[in-house]
């Protein structure tokens, strides 16, 4: 006769993944901004700056809750993609002209509204990056509930 698993080590093990699939985006994300950035040169403006403050920690701070697991970095982390996902928002809204240009708070240099990189017709960065927080965002709400239980 098996012996049956202990379900707290399931939880734990599914609580494990799921901050590991959202670090695991984080860096991807980080990377994807560095190569926009240095490699094709793409313009940086405000937003997109603030973004990547509210992204690149998150690159750096799951991995030290991983090892070995610590399910308070869900509550360190969770703020950082709500947040950085706001702002993403707040960018597309600019784009599609939704925000007023006299509320742009990029007025000098790179302008927030304009679109550098589009592919498939459709696909921004900034709709990029509220994908790439709401996962973020929903991979962390969901190990916090696994760990839990």
């Amino acid at each position: 006769m098996n012996p049956k698993p202990n379900s707290d080590t399931g939880h734990v093990s599914t609580a494990w993944l799921l901050i590991f699939a959202a670090w695991l985006l984080s860096a991807i994300s980080t990377l994807g901004a560095l190569f926009f950035g240095e490699v094709m040169e793409v313009p940086t403006c405000s937003l997109c700056w603030y973004q990547r403050i509210f992204m690149f920690p998150l690159a750096v701070i799951l991995p030290l809750g991983l090892f070995p697991l610590d399910l308070k970095v869900i509550r360190y982390t969770l703020p950082l993609p709500l947040l950085g996902g706001l702002l993403a928002g707040f960018q597309l809204l600019l784009i599609e002209g939704v925000i007023p240009e006299s509320i742009q708070p990029c007025s000098k240099g790179v302008p927030c509204s304009e679109t550098f990189v589009e592919w498939f017709g459709f696909l921004t960065i900034p709709m990029m990056s509220i994908a790439a927080f709401s996962t973020i965002a929903v991979l962390l709400v969901a190990a916090r509930f696994r760990g839990s239980q």
